[in-house]
């Protein structure tokens, strides 16, 4: 059997792999052999894009797996532009369920500690789709920069590599996100949101 990417939320599972072309049965939130199947045929397609693209470090590769092929592609060809200009930078979070999402919105808030991170609540972030993912940069040991000059750096670099539908989080205008990229869809949120719950294609 397959290991389900989300295992708290089967429905979650099954409307990116619909939305994706891999499950074409009923949106039930069970986990049976035909979503068992979608998933077998989504990890092959993980794996297909990773050989014929670059591989990464394993918590790149925690991230990317969680993404939608087309985004998949992206975040790989993105990083690699990234890296090869020197930048140590890791993809560290790729898609997140509506609870997890509302998790993150929650901190820094309502009482919560930690800094707020997000302004979206779930089905409000483009990481609940299978579309968005961020990098963090790390120095030549190993530690994680949360603020970092290079975040600018890398995402110049990323955009000036001409891929195309990419979309980075620097260059929006109000909530600037300088470590967060994303696949373009030409659609508003909530589009998207009424697409990927129905489990019908976006990108």
């Amino acid at each position: 059997m397959s290991n389900p990417l989300f295992p708290d939320d089967i429905l979650f599972l099954q409307r990116l792999l619909r939305s994706a072309g891999f499950y074409t049965a009923a949106l039930d939130g069970f986990w049976g052999h035909k979503t068992d199947a979608a998933m077998t045929a989504f990890n092959a397609r993980f794996d297909q894009i990773a050989a014929a693209l670059s591989t990464f470090h394993p918590r790149s590769e925690e991230s990317i797996v969680t993404l939608h092929p087309k985004a998949q592609e992206l975040a790989r060809v993105s990083l690699t532009a990234i890296r090869n200009a020197g930048i140590n930078a890791r993809i560290v979070s790729g898609t997140r369920t509506y609870a997890e999402q509302n998790r993150l919105f929650a901190q820094g808030r309502f009482g919560n500690p930690g800094p707020i991170v997000t302004k979206a609540r779930g089905g409000h972030s483009n990481h609940n789709f299978g579309i968005g993912w961020d990098i963090g940069i790390f120095t030549a040991n190993g530690k994680y920069l949360q603020e970092s000059p290079q975040y600018n750096t890398a995402g110049q670099i990323a955009m000036k590599a001409g891929i195309t539908n990419l979309e980075w989080g620097g260059n929006w205008v109000g909530f600037v996100d300088r470590p967060h990229y994303q696949h373009a869809t030409g659609l508003i949120i909530s589009q998207v949101r009424q697409r990927f719950e129905n489990g019908q294609p976006f990108i």
